[in-house]
């Protein structure tokens, strides 16, 4: 187990979460490797996963074929993924500051890599991390030097289904089950960022770890509703005739073909109905309908039902339906109070993917040379409370005007308070 010494080179970056580090001195750049080393390790073809990666493997069609979820899914990425920056931590003097800020902001843009190979940097990567955090649980991969270890080059991730966990004396080590080999995971270079993670579930939790079942309702009543509507089909008129009274001394073939005739002619003036026109007959017709009898109630009970479906989804992904645009009322109030709950959840999330990027970004600065550190910074004023802030910054420039126009204060001070506010 290596010491927080050993770390010092690097401006006393801590490890990554949960992994045990053995072997080489991470103060030693020869320990971290460049892109195309790591890339020639992570070869493997799309084999069968064990048994217990399977829950991943379900979460991700749910993901793919459930509309619902898919939005559940899209709505916490997109919350989470806010625009962020890198920071430089304070303490350190002016130049240093503003050198270690250019080399944050390089670092920014080149980070990381779609899947066709081209660097989108944080653009990039947030939403990528958080879809694996919320979706599979984890999010993890390698972070790779430049070929002169000179500085950070990208972050290579790794699919979260690939590894597992092992029960070792000293604690949980980490591992990379690849199809002819397996790599351990207890090096300098890799990083590993659970989701909710608890001693139960160290390995971290997927949010749709407990909807799979009510999901498995929903689609069959989604199924079923087809299917009825399938065999019920649309309303069609059924029209009943009555055949008249055989009339005294009428031969067997004459009554045949008076019936028949007075049977074709109200099937002529059916067919011949348009929209808008009346159908007149005799009281020997009977004009009636095949469907269901109470097709109103029928589809207000299924919409009952799946609506009770969909909340429960909602539920088990900690969100409420309004947020996915399913609206039943006047919501104002209690979805204020709750997108307020949905966004404490948000930042808490933030936080440590904020952690995950400080360690990038402080390992970036180590290699640089610069005695400097950084922090991560989530941008959620666009989404989070922006109506009540408007509110708020309106009423403290009206205050201003007030008190200058009351003579309570001098024009030099409500300059000084309005410059405040900016």
């Amino acid at each position: 187990m290596r010491t927080e010494d050993s770390f010092e080179n690097l401006g006393g970056i801590r490890p990554p979460i949960r992994c045990r580090f053995t072997g080489q001195n991470r103060s030693n750049p020869t320990a971290l490797k460049t892109a195309e080393q790591i890339g020639r390790v992570l070869k493997f073809t799309r084999a069968d996963v064990s048994s217990g990666r399977f829950g991943i493997m379900l979460y991700r069609f749910l993901s793919r074929s459930v509309p619902v979820i898919s939005s559940c899914i899209w709505t916490w990425v997109r919350l989470a993924a806010a625009p962020g920056r890198f920071v430089v931590a304070e303490g350190v003097s002016e130049a240093v500051a503003e050198q270690a800020g250019d080399r944050l902001e390089r670092l920014s843009r080149r980070l990381y890599a779609d899947g066709l190979g081209n660097r989108l940097g944080l653009v990039t990567l947030m939403p990528d991390l958080f879809t694996s955090v919320f979706r599979d649980g984890a999010f993890a991969g390698f972070l790779t030097v430049r070929s002169d270890a000179s500085g950070v080059d990208c972050f290579v991730p790794v699919d979260p289904v690939r590894i597992v966990g092992e029960e070792k004396p000293g604690g949980l080590h980490l591992a990379l089950e690849l199809d002819e080999k397996r790599i351990d995971l207890d090096r300098p270079d890799f990083y590993y960022l659970p989701h909710a993670s608890s001693a139960t579930d160290p390995m971290g939790r997927s949010i749709l770890q407990s909807v799979p079942f009510v999901t498995y309702v929903e689609q069959q009543l989604v199924d079923d509703m087809r299917r009825a509507s399938h065999n019920s089909g649309f309303h069609r008129l059924h029209v009943k005739v009555t055949p008249p009274e055989r009339m005294a001394g009428e031969s067997d073939a004459a009554y045949g073909t008076r019936i028949n005739g007075y049977f074709d002619d109200t099937v002529e003036m059916i067919r011949s109905c348009e929209v808008d026109d009346n159908p007149v007959t005799w009281d020997n017709v009977a004009i009636d309908h095949v469907g269901p009898a109470k097709p109103r109630d029928s589809v207000t009970s299924w919409f009952m039902t799946h609506r009770a479906m969909i909340e429960d989804i909602c539920a088990g992904t900690n969100l409420a339906p309004y947020l996915l645009g399913y609206s039943y009322g006047a919501t104002t109030t209690w979805s204020g109070f709750k997108f307020d709950v949905v966004m404490r959840q948000v930042r808490s999330v933030q936080a440590e993917a904020a952690q995950f990027l400080e360690w990038i970004g402080n390992v970036d600065l180590a290699l640089g040379g610069l005695d400097a550190r950084c922090r991560f910074v989530f941008d959620n004023t666009l989404a989070y409370q922006a109506m009540d802030r408007s509110a708020i910054e309106t009423s403290r420039v009206d205050n201003i005007l007030k008190l200058y126009q009351a003579g309570l204060i001098d024009e030099s001070t409500a300059r000084e308070k309005a410059g405040e506010l900016l």
